[in-house]
């Protein structure tokens, strides 16, 4: 039943479009949906929306999605500034519809939110803007700062986001920033303020003994959270790359995940994140002993490469990165099971040459490896994750189909089986 499932939609998906794709994006999209203010096109507001649909195929059953459902605006009216807004929902299933209600009950109705506010000032042109709001300038690494537009792998590996849940709103902090050029540097920072209540971090009310007796904790096992400063304190984050080949643009945030070929890019980076005393644990199980503050800190360094081949009919795009969290002693908390310990990653994939009235293909692999401390009650602290698919672009990143089959061992806490094994297609639609 479930290969006739995956045929069947296959099957849909394949009568729904068969237009030949042309490169990156579109050649209808010219810049997206843009209203110029000026003859030169210098000042203008630029708008995108993109939705993503997920049937994803686990033990005999299937289910639908919405994983990604976003409008973003920005404008430029002069070299001055920039302003940028953009909110949508993710991940909504069924669990999360609700009726046309005007006040829904619990998580109905999706989880509509406001991603990005925030603006950004030019102090010298071409190498330094600051700006400040909830603003997706991060730290750690290159998929901490990865677009969801234009993916390699059908969707961003979770502990790449390592903060979601524990000091930000989906990977947004509220705070200011600089970013800019140095020839060929890039760099970004930032300072922040971490969310007041994590959703993931909890309490260390619930790392007590778990026998029912609330004078005695767990000892050494940290959770992200400072119950004695529950106004979450300050975040201290930056990235830093050097582009060898192709420069990048950094109007906006948002790293690209695959060029296809169509340029030459190579570059090196590395990256932090450090929140001063947010986790809290027990040295002593005694009633009355006071949480040790401890301040999560991340470093991270990646590689990226997208070449072309053939005259840019072809394109190799490759990264792979090491990041080491230190958290608190055995925290396990943060999106993924992400926690303290090292978390090494890789995915490569192969834009092949496009095929007239059909499209372009792209297979390609990803691999995860972490080596996590855990508590007694996490038994599985090492884990991998293989991935493999590919994408079919019909008409570049604007319209493109995906499927991938994962499998995993080892990936969390005692609830999680050894092995799990799923098989995803998504179908992504942008302008």
């Amino acid at each position: 039943m479930k290969t006739i499932y995956k045929f069947v939609l296959l099957f849909v998906l394949a009568s729904l479009v068969s237009i030949a794709a042309h490169g990156q994006y579109s050649p209808d999209y010219k810049g997206g949906l843009k209203v110029s203010l000026n003859d030169e096109g210098t000042k203008y507001v630029r708008f995108i929306t993109w939705h993503q649909m997920w049937a994803t195929f686990s033990n005999d059953q299937v289910n639908f999605s919405l994983r990604r459902s976003r409008f973003l605006a920005f404008a430029k009216i002069n070299d001055r500034f920039l302003i940028l807004t953009h909110f949508g929902l993710n991940n909504l299933s069924p669990a999360q519809m609700g009726t046309a209600a005007p006040v829904p009950s619990g998580s109905g109705n999706g989880r509509f939110f406001m991603h990005d506010a925030w603006a950004d000032v030019t102090v010298v042109k071409g190498y330094l803007n600051v700006g400040a709001g909830l603003h997706y300038w991060n730290g750690i690494s290159r998929l901490n700062n990865q677009s969801t537009l234009n993916f390699l792998t059908l969707d961003a590996p979770g502990h790449n986001w390592a903060t979601i849940g524990t000091s930000d709103q989906f990977a947004r902090h509220l705070g200011v920033f600089a970013k800019g050029k140095l020839g060929k540097l890039d760099y970004r920072f930032a300072v922040n303020e971490a969310i007041q209540n994590p959703l993931l971090g909890g309490s260390l009310s619930n790392i007590t003994n778990g026998s029912g007796d609330t004078t005695t904790f767990v000892t050494n096992k940290a959770v992200y959270r400072n119950e004695a400063n529950p106004g979450g304190g300050k975040i201290v984050s930056g990235y830093v790359k050097y582009d060898f080949f192709d420069k990048e643009g950094n109007t906006l945030p948002y790293f690209v995940g695959t060029y296809m070929g169509k340029k030459k890019i190579l570059n090196v980076g590395a990256g932090f994140f450090y929140h001063a005393d947010g986790a809290s644990y027990y040295e002593s199980a005694e009633a009355g002993t006071a949480p040790t503050l401890v301040s999560p800190t991340s470093f991270a360094v990646d590689v990226f490469a997208d070449l072309p081949l053939k005259g840019k009919t072809m394109g190799f795009t490759g990264y792979a990165s090491f990041t080491n969290h230190s958290w608190g002693p055995n925290l396990t908390g943060g999106l993924d099971g992400v926690g303290t310990g090292n978390i090494t990653y890789a995915q490569a994939g192969l834009a092949l040459k496009e095929i007239k009235n059909v499209g372009q293909f792209q297979p390609y692999v990803h691999f995860t490896n972490r080596s996590l401390e855990a508590h007694s009650d996490f038994t599985k602290s090492n884990s991998t994750r293989l991935g493999v698919g590919a994408n079919w672009f019909i008409e570049g990143h604007n319209l493109k189909v995906s499927a991938e089959f994962q499998t995993s061992t080892g990936t969390g806490a005692t609830a999680t089986p050894d092995a799990a094994n799923l098989f995803r297609i998504q179908l992504h639609a942008l302008i």
